[in-house]
């Protein structure tokens, strides 16, 4: 019984020995992975290109090529689509598939009538995803010939690394496999650019717009805090999914450049990032990016703000941008050109407005007349509801007063061929009587004359019995 005890303890010790020894190899790759310093700027960004629009070139890139999910860079394409269709007047009733997405929502009902202009500028200012399967399936008949119709756009652009699934930027489920690269996306942005209507919506900080059949007033925000950071920002599109990781496309006008940052999966602060390559892409002396890593659980948490420019310093770099803008513009494409530029205003103050508290009483001002101007028009929709309402009640009165005068008119003249009938009815009952009378009276004559034949016939024969003698005479 000694030796097994023995070869059973040495066994131990040997197990006991080799784990220590793999406890302390671990110890210090743990302590150095700890100490590893967390990705920064540029390097927090899976893909990214910096580049002015236009040209060939980029000023800066990372895997421009490698195809990652876009999350709501997607409704780009969905939005150029409705642009291009040419149809942005049309009124499109809510499908009830439109409203059972998520998360990010306007909230719309089945049944409600919204034009496709106010869908589209839904899902590019708040990025709503009931208003770009609406737009779809109003576009396309039906989801999957949208999706279609985005792939084969795609293939046209020459986005050769680009396959959509989805015209809201779902990546998940049946949605998987949305996928695009920056290089592309840059191909795709350079395209929506060139309409005016869409440049005049990506710089949107907010929409309002009614639903047509009941006049509710639908009021989204945009998730771009870059158009409140940066003065030249002039928008474009945010995206977010759990597997994309914070996206954006940003865009910039300063003395007569026109610049584009793509980013895909930059898990830190997009923003603070976007104003460095910005600042670099203009030549600005901004210095080195440094940029803290960001904990991203929702396309609204951000952890680093930057701080804000003051308000009269922004408007006055901003009126810089658009003024430079306007020059070059005008140098190349002539004065239509220029009116396009105009458009595009991002509501630049007078520099001699410099009082942040004057203009947000301003502010405040204009969404008073914008609530009231909303209330008044609400007001008179309702009453011309009513007007329509009570006048149709009136129209279906008289066509009501109508049909029983109508009605009463068939039933006299009914009544009077009910009677006419009754009258030839008895008519007809009086002359068969009369006729069968007459046959009476005829056959009682017949029978009668021929009674009396007979009886006159009898009559003669016994005369004549009476004159013939008897032969005993």
């Amino acid at each position: 019984m000694g030796r097994p005890h023995g070869r059973f303890y040495a066994t131990r010790k040997v197990l006991f020995t080799l784990l220590a020894f793999f406890v302390l190899t671990l110890i210090p790759l743990t302590a150095s992975a700890k100490r590893r310093p967390a990705p920064e700027g540029e390097d927090a960004v899976a893909a990214y290109i910096v580049k002015e629009t236009g040209s060939p070139e980029f000023l800066k890139s990372k895997e421009a090529d490698t195809p990652r999910s876009p999350a709501s860079l997607t409704k780009i394409m969905t939005c150029l689509l409705a642009i291009e269709s040419g149809r942005m007047n049309d009124v499109v009733t809510i499908p009830l598939e439109a409203t059972q997405v998520e998360p990010t929502r306007a909230g719309f009902e089945p049944g409600e009538q919204v034009r496709l202009r106010d869908l589209v500028k839904a899902a590019m200012v708040n990025s709503s995803n009931d208003a770009a399967f609406a737009i779809a399936i109003h576009l396309g008949g039906s989801l999957d010939a949208f999706v279609a119709m985005m792939n084969a756009r795609a293939r046209a652009l020459g986005m050769s690394h680009t396959v959509f699934t989805n015209p809201a930027g779902y990546d998940r489920g049946i949605y998987a496999g949305n996928r695009t690269t920056a290089r592309d996306l840059v191909i795709l942005t350079e395209r929506a650019v060139r309409f005016p209507e869409f440049n005049a919506i990506a710089k949107l900080d907010r929409v309002d717009f009614n639903e047509l059949s009941t006049g509710k007033i639908y009021s989204l925000r945009t998730h771009n805090k870059l158009l409140e950071r940066y003065p030249y920002s002039v928008g474009i599109k945010t995206g977010y999914t759990s597997m994309a990781g914070p996206c954006l496309i940003a865009r910039a006008l300063r003395n007569g450049k026109d610049m584009l940052v793509i980013m895909l999966s930059a898990r830190t602060d997009r923003w603070s990032l976007a104003s460095t390559m910005f600042d670099q892409g203009f030549g600005l002396d901004a210095g080195p990016v440094q940029v803290a890593e960001t904990a991203v659980k929702s396309p609204r948490g951000v952890a680093v703000d930057a701080p804000e420019a003051p308000h009269s310093s922004v408007s006055v770099r901003r009126a810089q941008a658009l003024e430079a803008l306007r020059l070059k513009v005008e140098s190349r494409r002539g004065q239509s050109a220029v009116t396009e530029i105009r458009g595009m205003s991002m509501n630049v103050r007078s520099s001699g407005a410099d009082s942040s508290v004057k203009a947000r009483m301003e502010k405040r001002k204009a969404s008073a007349v914008i609530k009231s101007r909303g209330k008044s028009s609400r007001a008179d929709r309702i009453a011309l509801r009513a007007g329509k309402k009570a006048s149709a009640r009136k129209q279906q009165l008289a066509k009501a007063r109508q049909r029983n005068h109508k009605n009463g008119v068939v039933l006299k003249s009914a009544k009077k061929n009910a009677s006419g009938n009754v009258a030839l009815k008895s008519h007809n009952k009086a002359q068969s009587s009369i006729k069968t009378a007459r046959k009476g009276a005829a056959k009682r004559s017949t029978a009668d004359a021929k009674s009396a034949k007979s009886r006159s016939g009898k009559e003669g024969l016994s005369l004549s019995e009476k004159a013939v003698p008897s032969p005993n005479g």
